[in-house]
């Protein structure tokens, strides 16, 4: 008695049809999404494929709303360097990428960006200010203001830097600062600005200021230059002599700044802790808010 032979398995034509009709649309949809990436310009990210993977690989962690504040910890003033600022005027700039971050609409006409330019190099300029232009660590392109004597740890003293391809500028802020900021309309949170981990790359309050379409403009954003100046560096801007300790809480509370050394950058977290726990790291005792009117 001859035993049935087992049937080959049926190859079913459906899933190979329907990988060959997708394929191309995929490609090109891909081949776009690269070429907007290289559109954006010199950023902090190489123009190269691996650049465009890497970043396509960070978008997968980005906030899903770099429009909303990140909330200011118990443990820090809720009020900063700014006590207000004007609501900016109109709907919001379209702004994309992650590096680089760049505005796509509501970009600064040249002789406005020359302005900013110039208020950046007066800051700098004085030396009460104790800054420094420099090319952005951040970005490796473009201009920036570094700190001489930084308080708050970022990328080398970095205080800000601005893009000359929009007008938009990056900085670090006092969260409260940063929350004005973002609610009086005139920037947004990085899209990895999430903090832990990812402050290897960007730090947890990194804002995207939008870009100054007039002078009065460019008044308000240098306001809020000089909020970065003073987070970063204890310094007021334009005032002999005064280097603000900042109070991170009403009460006058010791604040331990632990540093952990990630790819040579190392990362700050501002954390009420007693010395004793303290292993390699920096210590400052705050001192009560000064006015920096």
């Amino acid at each position: 008695m001859t035993l049935p032979t087992a049937l080959p398995p049926t190859i079913s034509a459906a899933p190979l049809l329907a990988a060959i009709l997708l394929l191309p649309p995929a490609i090109y949809l891909i081949h776009r999404d690269y070429h907007a990436f290289l559109s954006l310009g010199a950023g902090g990210t190489p123009q190269t494929l691996a650049g465009y993977l890497r970043i396509k690989l960070l978008s997968l962690f980005a906030l899903p709303n770099t429009r909303s504040p990140a909330p200011i910890p118990a443990d820090l003033r809720q009020n900063g360097y700014l006590a207000s600022l004007p609501p900016r005027t109109g709907p919001r700039p379209d702004v994309v990428g992650i590096a680089p971050h760049r505005q796509t609409t509501q970009r600064s006409p040249a002789w406005i960006f020359e302005a900013l330019a110039a208020r950046l190099r007066d800051m700098a300029r004085d030396p009460r200010n104790a800054l420094v232009e420099g090319t952005s660590c951040f970005e490796k392109h473009g201009t920036g203001l570094f700190s001489l004597s930084p308080l708050t740890r970022t990328c080398r003293g970095e205080v800000c830097h601005v893009h000359g391809s929009d007008g938009s500028l990056h900085m670090t802020l006092y969260p409260a600062d940063a929350k004005l900021v973002i609610e009086k309309g005139w920037g947004e949170r990085h899209p990895i600005a999430r903090g832990g981990f990812f402050s290897r790359f960007v730090p947890k309050h990194f804002v995207m200021v939008y870009a100054p379409r007039d002078e009065e403009e460019v008044e308000v954003v240098a306001r809020i230059v000089g909020a970065a100046v003073w987070w970063v560096s204890g310094v007021c801007v334009g005032k002999e002599g005064v280097r603000d300790d900042r109070a991170r809480s009403e009460s006058d509370e010791r604040v331990v700044e632990t540093v952990r050394e990630t790819d040579g950058e190392p990362e700050w977290a501002g954390k009420p802790m007693p010395e004793r726990f303290c292993l390699g790291c920096r210590q400052k005792q705050y001192g009560r808010m000064q006015a920096c009117s």
